[in-house]
């Protein structure tokens, strides 16, 4: 098995079906329906502006945002005292040209990943040692 450069064991990740669009609002917003509506979505707010990342389906007109991620979830949970996992991935994606786009939670971290960059992104994580679930289609 290829080594994942960290000293960390290789990671199972599970890609999720939905487009995602993550958008800014202004900082005063009230955090919007449309934003908690689907099975993945995150809110942040700070003095300078209101993040949502939500499927990109429940995205209004005329909001910004950038839209055509999908999301590659780490399967967990992980150790909290684990050291690595999100430099040990982004740094994969990084030397294959991917954008990132991370998100955390108590049991997981989450990779937003351009859609047009997804494949590229499932190879360089394989190449590292880890396992991509569902499997992408073969050729």
């Amino acid at each position: 098995m290829p080594e994942t450069g960290s000293g960390l064991s290789p990671l199972r990740l599970e890609i999720l079906p939905d487009l995602i669009a993550i958008c800014r609002l202004a900082p005063g917003e009230p955090v919007p329906v449309w934003a908690t509506q689907g099975p993945f979505w995150a809110v942040a707010r700070t003095p300078e502006e209101l993040s949502v990342v939500c499927p990109q389906a429940s995205l209004p007109l005329n909001t910004r945002h950038y839209p055509d991620w999908r999301a590659l979830k780490v399967i967990g949970p992980l150790d909290p005292s684990v050291i690595g996992i999100l430099a040990t991935l982004s740094r994969t994606l990084a030397k294959a040209g991917v954008s990132l786009f991370a998100l955390s939670t108590f049991d997981t971290d989450y990779l937003l990943v351009p859609e047009a960059g997804l494949p590229t992104a499932i190879q360089a994580l394989q190449a590292a040692g880890h396992t991509i679930a569902p499997e992408p289609p073969g050729p």
